[in-house]
């Protein structure tokens, strides 16, 4: 199956929103900033037809000018790994992202999954169906030129742009671009938009904990930005936001309770599910990656590799598909 790319989507003076085709695993929104002969990337696509999809676009508006400097929200490939489509420019992330590639599985690990599917491995088979689409053989990982901790402020354009490292969040290095002439907030993956008309999906967190999510969806409010656009999903509003905030407390609370309770945390999250929880979201196997983190940091455990937790996802979506 060929992914087909949108177009940018103007959300302001110089900015645009480049909105990837469908929902889905590895399906990131990007944003692109343009001014005085400059353009700025904000994440990347996950594969370089996307990304030279996206470049393309990206050219159409720049008028002769390059894309020099890239944001990355947080360093999972399906935000970073477009970047080696412009192997001159600045690629800027939290310095805690740039330790976290390290725990990210390869292009090449990921097609050898993907593989596995001829052999009848559940897990290969959930891969090939998910990110088989992808086109990786020609990825290389590029690392984040320019790191910082903190706060770092850019000017393109005239216009400010504030990056603000986040707490450990959905990744242990995330941060959110804020664009304050244009009251606009690029969140990353800790947010995953849905609206009514345009439904998203589950929300997955590897890092955690909850409470820090929820703390840096409520600093995203307190902004003052009226356009919040989600590293996955529909552009919000802020009743949007914080209708995605009710829902990050709603899971909050069931795994505490349920942990509380001494139920496991694959039993917490079967619970959720079957309770109808966002019932227009998709992909709802990833409450099992969410819950589990939150029993992780419940627990004082660490995390452990991609590939344990992997067959239980891949089990659930099985069981839920059946049901």
């Amino acid at each position: 199956m060929t992914l087909t790319p949108s177009s940018l989507r103007k959300l302001g003076n110089g900015l645009h929103l480049w909105n990837p085709p469908r929902r889905g695993w590895g399906l990131a929104n990007c944003g692109l900033l343009v001014g005085d002969g400059t353009g700025l990337w904000i994440d990347t696509p996950y594969d370089r037809p996307l990304a030279e999809a996206f470049l393309a676009a990206s050219r159409e508006v720049l008028g002769g000018a390059e894309v020099d400097r890239i944001v990355v929200t947080h360093a999972n490939g399906d935000h970073l790994w477009g970047a080696d489509v412009l192997p001159d420019a600045e690629v800027i992330a939290t310095r805690e992202a740039r330790h976290h590639i390290d725990l990210e599985p390869s292009p090449r690990q990921l097609r050898q999954l993907s593989e596995a599917a001829g052999s009848g491995s559940a897990v290969g088979s959930y891969i090939a169906e998910h990110f088989g689409h992808f086109d990786w053989s020609r990825t290389e990982v590029v690392v984040p030129s320019t790191v910082f901790e903190g706060e770092l402020e850019l000017t393109v354009g005239g216009h400010p742009v504030l990056l603000t490292s986040l707490p450990s969040a959905h990744t242990t290095g995330d941060l959110v671009v804020q664009l304050p002439d244009h009251g606009t907030v690029f969140t990353g993956d800790i947010v995953f938009g849905s609206t009514p008309e345009h439904p998203g999906d589950h929300a997955v967190h590897w890092a955690g904990p909850l409470e820090n999510i929820i703390g840096a969806c409520q600093g995203v409010l307190d902004s003052g930005a009226e356009t919040i656009v989600p590293g996955h999903g529909p552009v919000l509003d802020r009743a949007g936001l914080r209708s995605h905030i009710d829902y990050l407390s709603h899971l909050r609370e069931r795994a505490h309770a349920s942990h509380a309770r001494g139920v496991s945390a694959l039993e917490a999250a079967r619970a959720i599910a079957h309770e109808g929880l966002r019932p227009e979201l998709g992909l709802v196997e990833r409450l099992v990656v969410t819950i589990g983190t939150e029993y992780r940091h419940l627990d004082g455990t660490e995390p452990g590799p991609l590939a344990e937790v992997l067959p239980e996802m891949v089990a659930f979506a099985a069981e839920r598909g059946a049901a």
